[in-house]
This record gives C-alpha cells, sequence and structure tokens, in this order.
C-alpha cells in the first residue's frame, strides 16, 4: 500500500493556503455587500431647465433599484442607466423599477408618475408598481388610472402582449416619522421636514449595509432633520444661492427663506451633521454659478461637497 507522508512544513503550506482562502473569501463577502451607490435621475426645480430633469434619484443595492420622487423626465433617465440604453445597472431596466418613494406631491416630484405607472408596464413590467409616500399618493395614482383607462384597456384586450398586474400601484401612504420599509437591502425611514406650511412633506433616509444616506426633499432649515442626520455617508439637500437670492423680490424672499434652505445656511447644517460627503441638488441658481454655491459651503464646511448634475453616479 502507498502511504504518503507529509513533511511539517507542507502542513504549515497548507494551513497557510486555507488561511488565505478564508480571508479572501471574506473580504470577497463583505464587497460585494458593499455595492451601494446612488444615482441623481433629476436635479431641477419647477424651472425648466432642459439640462436638469424634475427632481428624483434611485439608490441602487446590489442589483435592486429604489426610486426617490418621480419629477419631469425621471423614467427616461431611468432607462439611460440600462444596458439597453448604454448604461451599466440592470436593475434600472424599466421592467424592474417597482418601487418608489415620494417626498410630496407638489408637481416637480411626482409629474412623471403617469410614466412611472405606465412606461415599466408597457416595457414588460408584471407586478405591481409599490408607492410609499404623503397622503394624496393614492388619489393621484387612481385618478392616472382612470385617466388612461381607454389605454390600459386597449393594451390588455388589443392585440398587444400585455400583463395584468404591471399597471397596478399599491400604495402606502405616510404621515409621521418612522420605518416605512424594510428588506434584504434597506432599511427606509421617512421624517417630516420643514417645507414651509406643507404639513405632508417628508424626507427620507436609506440605510444599507455599506451606507447611510439622507435625501433632504425640500426643506427649510430643519431640526427634525438634524435628528436623522447622524453618521451619514451622502446627505443630500436642497439648496438655493444666497448670493443671487438678495436679488428676488419681497414676497419670494419671504417664500423661499420658509421653503427652502440657503448655501450658507446648508454650509451650517453640513458643519454640524458632518457627513463623509455632501450633494447639493434641486438647485435654485438664480443666475449664481457652481463655484458661488461652492464658496458658500465652504465658509462653514470644508468636507466634500458636490453639486449634483442629472445622471451623476456617486459611491
Amino acid at each position: 500500500m502507498l502511504k504518503i507522508k507529509f513533511l511539517s512544513s507542507d502542513l504549515n503550506l497548507y494551513k497557510f493556503k486555507f488561511k488565505f482562502f478564508l480571508l479572501f473569501l471574506i473580504i470577497f463577502s463583505i464587497n460585494s455587500l458593499s455595492d451601494t451607490k446612488l444615482i441623481i435621475l433629476g436635479s431641477g426645480t419647477p424651472n425648466p431647465d432642459p439640462e436638469r430633469y424634475g427632481s428624483g434619484y434611485a439608490i441602487v443595492v446590489n442589483d435592486s433599484a429604489y426610486i426617490i420622487d418621480f419629477g419631469p423626465g425621471i423614467v427616461r433617465r431611468i432607462s439611460a442607466m440600462s444596458p439597453t440604453w448604454g448604461g451599466d445597472f440592470p436593475s434600472m431596466e424599466l421592467q424592474k423599477i417597482n418601487i418608489a418613494f415620494l417626498t410630496h406631491i407638489h408637481s416637480d416630484h411626482s409629474a412623471a408618475l403617469a410614466d412611472l405607472i405606465l412606461t415599466p408596464w408597457i416595457m414588460g413590467r408584471d407586478e405591481p408598481l409599490k408607492l410609499y409616500g404623503p397622503p394624496g399618493l393614492k388619489s393621484m395614482s387612481e385618478n392616472i388610472t382612470e385617466a388612461y383607462i381607454d389605454d390600459i384597456n386597449y393594451r390588455l384586450y388589443g392585440t398587444q402582449p400585455a400583463n395584468k398586474l404591471g399597471f397596478i400601484t399599491k400604495v402606502t401612504e405616510i404621515s409621521k416619522d418612522g420605518i416605512i420599509y424594510k428588506d434584504d437591502n434597506v432599511e427606509v425611514t421617512a421624517f417630516k421636514n420643514s417645507h414651509g406650511d406643507f404639513e405632508n412633506s417628508f424626507g427620507f433616509l436609506f440605510i444599507t449595509k455599506d451606507k447611510k444616506i439622507l435625501l433632504s426633499g425640500d426643506t427649510g432649515i430643519s431640526e427634525n432633520l438634524k435628528k436623522y442626520g447622524t453618521n451619514l455617508d451622502i446627505l443630500v439637500h436642497e439648496v438655493f444661492s444666497s448670493e443671487t437670492f438678495v436679488n428676488k423680490t419681497k414676497e419670494w424672499q419671504i417664500y423661499h427663506q420658509s421653503h427652502h434652505t440657503s448655501s450658507i445656511d446648508l454650509g451650517i447644517i453640513a458643519d454640524e451633521l458632518k457627513p463623509k460627503k455632501l450633494v447639493l441638488s434641486h438647485i435654485l441658481y438664480w443666475g449664481a454659478t457652481d463655484e458661488s454655491l461652492l464658496n458658500d459651503i465652504r465658509q462653514n464646511f470644508d468636507g466634500p461637497t458636490l453639486v449634483a448634475k442629472d445622471l451623476m453616479i456617486i459611491d
């Protein structure tokens, strides 16, 4: 009988290789779970800037996409990030878009709801669209479906292949702070912000295995936002230019001071919260430049700061 004799040096080598292999598996597992990305779909405002679509964001985690706000044009922005149209994110194929969150029902954040309900269905979504947002979202969804009922029926009962689930919406309305959604990828907390007298206006905190991302929604200075904005990897916050604010009429100044956040004040907020990355979005320039906004921020906050651009990808 053949006997194999191992030298102690051989055993030590095998042990070393085995430990190295285990370490590789651990590192690979951690990296495979550390894949959260923020995509800017729309960084604009009600002002119809053709370079900045209505408010919209995607948080992509482990091949799943979560949409936040659906302002004008963002369904096309989603599509632009999909491999079908030259993008790098299979989760952004429209037929896979099945969940979205709405900060508030102002039109620059919600006007693409019809597109979000119908187009992914036409492209093959075969499950209901899950929506989370303030009171009024359910009615808005039902009225959109009713408004397009002839189109829906023709697709369902004509010669075009169509399923009977993809155009349906399942709406969860929110009216107070708290966790509103959780799955294996994310935990989503809604919190009320300070958008003037608009009672049902929210920000969202997304917590994944590797990221903590807060999206402010439309808000003035909000103590409640600060409460939820600790230890952030990314803070996405709306902003208006302090430099050009002085050129607005008194009436508009009163409005904007109560509904939105100036670039100077945002720098102060960021200095208090100290996010690893600050992203300026939903930007009211009024003729100001990116550098002007950044200079205002830097007066109080010296951390990494990005000016959002549509289709920007942030790690």
